[in-house]
């Protein structure tokens, strides 16, 4: 995986990381301790070109928080062995010119409690009595984000905090957004399962009053296992895209992308990531 090294927060205090040898760039990893899912997961903080130069010692750096962490930087984690590229992607982008350096910070899942911290409804589809999503927000606000912000350079501002996932990983990204409004600046929501507890997410999408400054929501032609269903995945997002822009989001702050053919898988989010940090980041 790494080596293993102590590193200090910004108030000093010592801890240790593992620093990731498969990925581009400076990938660390963080074991990291949960009160509030009674839990330890990793989180996977990849920082930009010159993060530890000298002459970068004062700057503060936009985040991207991403659910799902073990698909995005390196194939030996990612389910299936394909990865998102998220490192690659955001190096090259960053090199270019196209988005400002940031930091982006995968958080991992639990393994067999990843459908229970990603769903925050009552659901028989899938079969959830006791589904613990609405935890998901103070998790993330009250515990990762801290962290990440005590350990690393970033600035705090909803116009550079982003969140973001796939499948049920976009829909708790989605229900975050809306239970902690102003919070969330950037929101990306691939492939997300709008299906899961009875549509509820669209429901609640109905009333909501403040949304993020920006959101890239995309899904593919081919998510599911037969047309139908597919075209039923397609039609949720564009309900939902279509409850955003009647709260009065132009296209400046929503873009809507359908892949023809894509799936439901990390090739497919992966293939739209730079697009997806080129809207949410870009100038």
């Amino acid at each position: 995986m790494g080596r293993i090294l102590q590193t200090k927060n910004r108030a000093g205090a010592v801890s240790e990381m593992i620093r990731a040898g498969g990925a581009a760039g400076d990938l660390r990893l963080h074991e990291f301790r949960s009160r509030i899912f009674k839990n330890t997961r990793f989180l996977r903080v990849w920082l930009p070109p010159g993060y530890d130069d000298a002459e970068n010692s004062g700057r503060y750096y936009p985040v991207l928080y991403l659910n799902d962490g073990q698909n995005l930087f390196e194939s030996s984690t990612a389910f299936g062995g394909v990865e998102w590229g998220a490192d690659e992607t955001a190096e090259r982008m960053i090199r270019e010119g196209a988005i400002p350096p940031m930091i982006i910070a995968g958080i991992d899942h639990t393994g067999t409690e990843r459908h229970r911290e990603y769903v925050p409804y009552r659901s028989m589809h899938p079969m959830m009595l006791r589904a613990q999503g609405r935890r998901y927000p103070d998790f993330l606000i009250k515990e990762v984000m801290p962290f990440v912000e005590n350990a690393y350079r970033v600035a705090t501002s909803p116009e550079n905090t982003g969140l973001g996932g796939s499948s049920l990983g976009a829909l708790i990204a989605l229900y975050t957004a809306i239970a902690r409004p102003g919070v969330i600046g950037r929101l990306l929501l691939e492939s997300p399962s709008l299906w899961a507890g009875n549509r509820e997410i669209i429901k609640e999408s109905r009333v909501v009053r403040i949304w993020p400054e920006k959101i890239f929501l995309a899904a593919g032609t081919a998510e599911a296992g037969s047309a139908e269903r597919s075209r039923t995945v397609v039609d949720d997002v564009r309900e939902l895209a279509a409850i955003m822009r009647r709260a009065v989001l132009s296209e400046k702050r929503l873009r809507m992308v359908i892949t023809e053919g894509a799936g439901h898988n990390e090739r497919a989010w992966g293939e739209r990531f730079p697009e997806a940090l080129r809207f949410l980041f870009g100038s």
